[in-house]
C-alpha cells in the first residue's frame, strides 16, 4: 500500500482484512484519511494513539465517531437546494458505503423510525445499531448550520429512544447530528460539550483534497481542545 507511516498502514492492513474491504474501498478509505480523522475524532487526549489497535479493548462513542464523514459516494451535488429526505433516500440507496464510512459494527436498524409521546408522533431519520459499543446510534440529518434547536431535538430522541426500546444489556443510546456546518457556540453552550451521548459532525458531500481534509482535522482539534481547557479552568 501507498502509506507512509507504518501505524496507518498496520490499521488499513487489519481493517481490509476484518471488514472484507475490495480493493476500490480500501483506496477510498486511505485517500480520505479514514484512519487520521478517526485518530483525531471527538477526544483527541484518547486517540493520539494507534486507533483501535487492539479491538478486544474497550472503546468508547467518542473514539468511534468520526468528523468530517466524506459522504462523496452519494454522488450528490454541493447546492444549497438539496433537502434533507434527498440525502436521507442517498444514505438508504448507498447504504454499504455508508456503513463503511460510519465504520466497524455498524448494522442498519430503520428509518424515519416513529415515536410516539403522548399524541405526538416523533420520527428519527436513521437508526442503527453497533455491535462493539452495545448500543443504538441514532442519526439526524440536517442540511444547514448546526442550531440549538437541532441539539435539543436530539436529547430528546436519545432519551425517549433508551425509554422505550433499550435493552437491559444495551448501552445508553448515542446520538449524531450530522450537519453541514457546526457552529462553535452550539457545541460549547449545549450538551455536546459534555461528549457523553450526543454529537455533531459535519458531513461533506464530496471528496476533499488532502489539504482540505488536514485543515478541517485540525480546526474540529483546536476547538475541542480548547473546550477541554476551558473545562479544567472551571
Amino acid at each position: 500500500m501507498r502509506v507512509a507511516k507504518k501505524e496507518a498502514r498496520d490499521f488499513y492492513e487489519k481493517e481490509a482484512e476484518e471488514c472484507t474491504w475490495d480493493v476500490e474501498a480500501l483506496e477510498r478509505h486511505i485517500h480520505s484519511q479514514y484512519y487520521e480523522r478517526l485518530l483525531r475524532s471527538q477526544n483527541p487526549k484518547k486517540n493520539l494513539r494507534p486507533a483501535r489497535q487492539d479491538i478486544s479493548k474497550t472503546v468508547s462513542a467518542e473514539e468511534t465517531l468520526k468528523n468530517p464523514y466524506v459522504l462523496e459516494f452519494l454522488g450528490m451535488p454541493q447546492v444549497s437546494s438539496l433537502r434533507e429526505n434527498q440525502l436521507e433516500q442517498a444514505i438508504i440507496t448507498h447504504l454499504q458505503e455508508f456503513l463503511l464510512e460510519l465504520g466497524r459494527g455498524f448494522a442498519f436498524v430503520a428509518r424515519q423510525k416513529r415515536m410516539r409521546f403522548d399524541d405526538t408522533d416523533l420520527f428519527v431519520d436513521l437508526v442503527f445499531y453497533n455491535c462493539i459499543l452495545k448500543c443504538y446510534l441514532l442519526i439526524d440529518l440536517k442540511m444547514g448550520e448546526l442550531s440549538y434547536q437541532d441539539v435539543g431535538q436530539m436529547d430528546g430522541y436519545v432519551r425517549m429512544f433508551d425509554d422505550i426500546y433499550k435493552a437491559k444489556d444495551d448501552n445508553p443510546t448515542i446520538g449524531l447530528i450530522l450537519c453541514t456546518e457546526k457552529k462553535e457556540s452550539v457545541a460549547k453552550y449545549s450538551v455536546l460539550n459534555d461528549g457523553k451521548q450526543i454529537f455533531a459532525s459535519k458531513y461533506m458531500l464530496y471528496l476533499p483534497t488532502e489539504d482540505e481534509l488536514k485543515l478541517e482535522m485540525e480546526r474540529e482539534r483546536n476547538l475541542i481542545e480548547s473546550r477541554i481547557k476551558q473545562n479544567l479552568i472551571k
